[in-house]
């Protein structure tokens, strides 16, 4: 075949450092899911969607065939964290954990995670970023160490 074809979804998740709440404006959050979507589209990754909460953050994206998953995640938090810290100065001092999850989502599956990030509120009022987290893993078959999760 002389063509390169790839159809890869991935889920990506991170929190802020220490999931210290910095995203508490929803105005703000929804321009900050908007830009992110933006930079992962410049990436050659296109988002399906972009969600999260005051501490986190969920994107559902095609891979790029021509970026690694590492340095798709590098780029976006990268300049998130730049974009965040031009928007109002309490913001300067915000910062991205240093890790994240990501999860690879079948095309059948596609709908689910989707509707499942639009609806982070309501997960949300059931379950802490925390118990959220360690669901996904245990779903996807991972193991973890707490010690090193929740930085």
């Amino acid at each position: 075949m002389p063509q390169s074809l790839s159809v890869v979804y991935c889920h990506l998740v991170f929190s802020t450092k220490d999931r210290t709440p910095w995203l508490t404006d929803a105005d703000l959050r929804g321009c900050l899911h908007a830009y992110m979507g933006e930079c992962s589209k410049r990436l050659d990754c296109p988002p399906v969607r972009v969600g999260g909460l005051a501490d986190h953050v969920h994107i559902l994206a095609l891979l790029g065939r021509t970026i690694t998953q590492s340095d798709w995640i590098k780029e976006l938090k990268r300049t998130s964290h730049l974009w965040l810290e031009d928007q109002t100065s309490p913001l300067r001092e915000f910062r991205w954990q240093s890790g994240y999850a990501i999860f690879s989502v079948s095309p059948s599956n596609r709908d689910k995670v989707e509707s499942y990030i639009i609806h982070q509120e309501t997960n949300h009022r059931k379950r802490s970023y925390q118990d959220e987290m360690r669901g996904l893993l245990r779903k996807h078959g991972m193991e973890w160490d707490e010690r090193y999760v929740w930085d």
